[in-house]
């Protein structure tokens, strides 16, 4: 992978400025902040400047390439369009659509976050469910659109729509000219393809830093191998570059203008969720915090340099926020599940409860349970839920029940 702008590319900067020009519009697309995060430079040692672009119009980047598309289609007579997406491109789609007095089908799987279907909805898009994921999505927008007027608005193998995404890192750049490396999510690679083209024609010499969830890994396989490859199944919960493969067009982009690849788990996903609304206020879905996951990974050194995480989406489901939020806690220990094994008599949970109250803790739930093969007559597991202050508040209560003469273990642990 090199780092410079070759002509030969699908899009250069110059299709990137185009762009511009279509969305210097507030009411389409608003520019995004660039903040500063003090608290996670604590973390990593260097400056670290949140791109903030979850507080886009309809919450992720997408609307910038799917109007950057839409209005040039619309322009020459085209009104009925056709995406296939698990969210966000939904949404831009939908949007932008509107926005062009155009109509929108949208298909998503059935898995696709609620609050994102209902957004979609609401941005005036008509939505199909259908198939388990993303590409099953796709096959049915893609018949869908055959033999017919509509246009098919792919989420990222489409130039316009990688030129319009690729304004992001014309604001990154000159919000922060003196960046050192820009982080970004990976999904089908059209957010990166875009970003990359613009920051290495602005900043050379700035490092550019792609990351994938590891259950939706592609890039790795696809440069050595020289070629875009897919994966049958992805799993991850950060759903928005859960892809499972790049295009021609975004790896031959990606092979020459991103410097460097990570990839993060699902548990260092959830901990960035976590992070980022504690220290930085911030709610962001799992693609986004990939990105804030990567710089606090112990994979990418970004110490004594200023670093742009890009958060690119918002649009997480409050039930899976849930979700999340429990495994980051428990992988921190502040919500600790404990096994307790007893004999089954009175004064037995009153004194393992007086226990944990004495250390300050929580006790969220019990539960009493005698019917397990390896218990002896007589014998029962207490179950508790614990909210804990940390590590070292949940390992005193652990020993303080075992000092007492009862075996206990933590049931739940993570990656």
């Amino acid at each position: 992978m090199t780092g410079t702008e070759s002509d030969e590319l699908p899009v250069t900067y110059a299709d990137i400025e185009r762009a511009r020009e279509r969305l210097d519009d507030d009411t389409v697309v608003r520019q995004t902040p660039v903040d500063r995060s003090t608290s996670l430079e604590e973390f990593v040692g260097g400056e670290v400047y949140l791109k903030m672009e979850h507080l886009q119009w309809t919450g992720s980047f997408k609307t910038r390439g799917a109007y950057n598309k839409i209005v040039q289609d619309t322009e020459q007579g085209v009104e009925e369009f056709v995406a296939a997406s698990a969210g966000n491109h939904a949404q831009g789609v939908a949007l932008a659509a509107t926005n062009c007095g155009a109509n929108a089908t949208i298909f998503m799987p059935k898995n696709a976050p609620q609050a994102k279907i209902d957004a979609t909805r609401g941005y005036g898009g008509s939505v199909e469910l259908v198939g388990r994921d993303f590409q099953e999505a796709m096959n049915h927008a893609q018949s869908a659109v055959e033999n017919t007027d509509a246009a098919f608005v792919h989420a990222y193998d489409d130039t316009d729509i990688i030129a319009g995404q690729g304004t992001l890192g014309t604001e990154m750049y000159h919000d922060c000219p003196d960046v050192d490396t820009v982080v970004v999510p990976i999904g089908g690679g059209g957010l990166m393809s875009g970003v990359s083209t613009a920051i290495k024609h602005l900043s050379p010499e700035t490092r550019v830093v792609g990351v994938q969830a590891t259950g939706a890994e592609t890039v790795h396989e696809s440069l050595d191998k020289g070629m875009p490859v897919t994966l049958d199944e992805v799993d991850t919960i950060a759903d928005g570059i859960a892809t499972g493969g790049i295009s021609e067009t975004t790896f031959r982009i990606m092979q020459q203008h991103v410097d460097e690849v990570v990839t993060v788990s699902d548990t260092e996903i959830a901990r960035a969720i976590l992070v980022l609304m504690e220290r930085a206020k911030q709610v962001v879905e799992g693609a986004a915090a990939a990105s804030v996951a990567a710089i606090l990974s112990d994979d990418l050194d970004v110490s004594d340099e200023t670093v742009i995480p890009l958060l690119c989406g918002g649009n997480l489901d409050m039930t899976q926020l849930r979700t999340v939020l429990i495994h980051a806690l428990t992988d921190r220990q502040q919500v600790l599940r404990l096994r307790v094994r007893i004999d089954d008599e009175p004064g037995v949970l009153e004194e393992i409860s007086g226990i944990i109250a004495d250390l300050g803790a929580n006790i969220h739930d019990m539960r009493h349970d005698r019917s397990v093969d390896d218990l002896d007559v007589g014998e029962a597991y207490l179950v508790f839920n614990v909210e804990t202050s940390g590590a070292e508040h949940a390992a005193a209560i652990v020993d303080d029940i075992s000092d007492a003469g009862y075996p206990v273990e933590n049931i739940v642990k993570t990656a």
